[in-house]
């Protein structure tokens, strides 16, 4: 694992094993309901038998492409807040930045966070969600800080976060990978959206209006 100060920005394919990868492809394709253990021992060239070997079953499968994801979010989330030092606005464009890059560069893989929960036992439902509370917890805790400090203006931080988080996990829904715009041109727009939300004025734009 990564944890150098820049290391959050770069991105390889995932690292998944060839189940995994191939689980992911039919979750895409048919979803989870759809998809059977034999369409995707035929995706990665194995027997049903050779699947059970290394995964017991769907729910296994999407346990941990869902886990997987979590792992990298939550050490890239980590990083970035670190490279941001102490200051909570570097902090919170420093985690919007790879939220959405990471939503990009994993349109499939991340495509399945937002599609296929329902899906999950409740147990295992419980312990992603609670993962993706305790992220959003760490962007929620600096823009709070940052209003405290009167550098974020928001009335209305949650709501605030809520909408920034939602609009970072739907450009994997809407990002063509063939268009105009690198991810990297897509995050730094949407960390401007970002801080519009949380209405973050400038010492220049308050001294301007003093």
């Amino acid at each position: 694992m990564a944890d150098s100060s820049t290391a959050w920005r770069s991105y390889d394919r995932p690292h998944l094993d060839p189940v995994l990868t191939a689980a992911v492809e039919a979750f895409n394709e048919v979803g989870y309901h759809g998809a059977t253990v034999r369409d995707i021992a035929r995706r990665c060239g194995l027997s049903v038998a050779g699947i059970y070997h290394h995964h017991a079953g769907k729910q296994e499968m999407l346990v941990a492409i869902l886990a997987s994801t979590m792992d990298e979010l939550m050490w890239r989330n980590e990083a970035a807040r670190r490279a941001g030092g102490d200051d909570p606005v570097a902090r919170f464009c420093n985690q919007i930045e790879t939220l959405a890059l990471s939503h990009m560069y994993w349109l499939k893989q991340a495509a399945i966070g937002s599609t296929e929960m329902r899906a999950l036992a409740p147990h295992n439902r419980g312990a992603i969600v609670a993962r993706r509370a305790e992220l959003q917890r760490h962007i929620q805790d600096d823009v709070d800080l940052a209003v405290s400090r009167g550098l974020f203006r928001t009335a209305h931080p949650k709501d605030a976060v809520r909408a920034v988080v939602g609009m970072c996990i739907q450009t994997g829904q809407w990002y063509d990978a063939g268009g105009e715009m690198s991810p990297e041109q897509v995050a730094s727009d949407i960390v401007q959206v970002a801080l519009d939300t949380v209405a973050y004025r400038t010492h220049a734009e308050e001294n301007a209006s003093a």
